[in-house]
């Protein structure tokens, strides 16, 4: 099964992301591009500047992707 993700970037895409209560996946970044899923972890709880917290676990927005799956009609 092929799927595809939006990315979240910006503070108005981690709102929209809390507010819908989506599900909110976390990859591990390397060298700046995505290296593996670290989480299948839940709804997004809170972010600042440098971090997003995800189902009680804190991650450093630099370090890691947070991407939310797209229903098939926004595909």
């Amino acid at each position: 099964m092929n799927s595809t993700y939006r990315v979240l970037e910006t503070n108005a895409d981690l709102l929209t992301a809390a507010l819908s209560e989506s599900k909110v996946y976390v990859v591990q970044l390397k060298d700046g591009k995505p290296l593996v899923i670290a989480d299948y972890a839940g709804p997004l709880q809170k972010w600042t500047p440098e971090t997003v917290t995800v189902a009680g676990m804190e991650y450093r927005r630099d370090a890691y992707e947070f991407r939310v799956r797209l229903a098939a009609e926004e595909k």
